[in-house]
């Protein structure tokens, strides 16, 4: 949650020697925010190289946004795809987001996952919108297959290209995790995560445990998930009881009866908002990172996710999800099928508009 990974990030800054590259979709101008402006701020005066990119959607979340705090701050900053309805040469991008979230700091240590940078995740500040997350710390070689995602985001927005030890220090490796940056979007990279979701389906032995914020699987995951199911496979997934995007739940509702049919488990979690993105497979898969189970994310956004093989690791992430599955309500079929016909037909509709949610 942002009140353990929030300080942690804001430290490694502090500590920053030689650059600090970040992303993320949202970059609220609220207290949290500001907090990493001025870290930020902090270590380029003292001589540390700081780029950073924000999707141009996710700086509407917030008003006035955080670039001109970033700017006033005298930061290398850029907005991901501008675009813009009132503007017809850009509106071409205007459904193409840069979901990613990711900083890295002197090339040697990054943080990445699902959580957007807004004072919603520090959960004992008590905030208006709280939301639940998962963010890690990682060292190792991957930093570097991190550090290349946001170049080329930053090469492809900017034209600047990043490179040398500042950036790119030689690393060694770290811990006792095999894992493998997976980037996807709308370019050279798509589908790429759908089919990795695609092949570890296709592979489980005894269990897939899945949390996301937003399920809205197509007609092929969902074939995928079934036949695990119908293979012996228990396949549990975890969702928010109540989502700060009710259209999306509407949508996502009125497919559930598709997997319980099978014999999936389908469960609720009750508030805050659990925005958490997370697979764990067999004990030793663990898939991570910024994308949901959903089309914009697997088809139209930047999205990047890590995927790690190791038993303790995949063990510890267990921990979580039965943490969130102690005080979670099971969905049932028949449950679904006495929703009131009023019910069945606006999650009807809001699911004929699930490609763009």
């Amino acid at each position: 949650m942002g009140d353990e990974a929030f300080p942690a990030m804001l430290a490694a800054i502090d500590a920053a020697q030689t650059s600090v590259s970040l992303v993320s979709y949202i970059f609220d101008n609220d207290a949290s925010g500001r907090r990493f402006v001025e870290a930020l701020r902090a270590a380029q005066a003292r001589g540390v190289a700081v780029r950073v990119l924000v999707d141009s959607a996710g700086t509407r979340y917030s008003f006035p946004s955080i670039m001109h705090p970033l700017k006033q701050a005298g930061l290398p900053t850029a907005k991901f795809l501008p675009s813009s309805i009132l503007a017809p040469w850009r509106a071409t991008t205007i459904n193409l987001r840069n979901h990613r979230k990711v900083m890295v700091v002197d090339g040697r240590v990054a943080f990445t996952g699902g959580m957007n940078l807004r004072q919603g995740n520090l959960l004992r500040e008590q905030p208006r919108s709280p939301v639940q997350d998962l963010h890690f710390r990682v060292t190792g070689p991957i930093v570097t297959r991190l550090q290349e995602a946001f170049v080329n985001d930053w090469a492809f927005t900017t034209d600047e290209i990043l490179t040398g030890d500042p950036w790119f220090p030689e690393l060694a490796g770290t811990g006792e995790v095999i894992a493998r940056v997976i980037p996807d979007g709308p370019d050279g990279d798509f589908e790429k995560l759908r089919w990795t979701l695609l092949a570890a389906l296709a592979e489980a032995q005894t269990s897939v445990q899945i949390i996301t914020p937003y399920f809205l699987p197509d007609l092929t995951l969902v074939a995928a998930l079934n036949l695990a199911v119908m293979r012996g496979v228990r396949v549990d997934i975890i969702l928010p009881g109540k989502s700060n995007l009710p259209p999306v739940h509407w949508a996502s509702r009125a497919m559930w009866w598709q997997v319980l049919e099978r014999g999936c488990h389908l469960w609720l979690t009750p508030p805050p908002f659990d925005h958490s993105k997370l697979v764990v497979l067999d004990d030793h898969w663990v898939l991570l990172g910024s994308a949901n189970w959903d089309p914009r994310s697997l088809r139209l956004n930047f999205e990047l996710n890590v995927e790690a093989y190791g038993r303790d690791f995949a063990l510890s992430m267990k921990k979580i999800v039965a943490q969130k599955l102690a005080g979670a309500h099971e969905v049932t079929l028949k449950e679904v099928d006495a929703r009131t016909t009023p019910g069945k037909l606006r999650d009807a509709i809001a699911r004929l508009f699930s490609p763009f949610l």
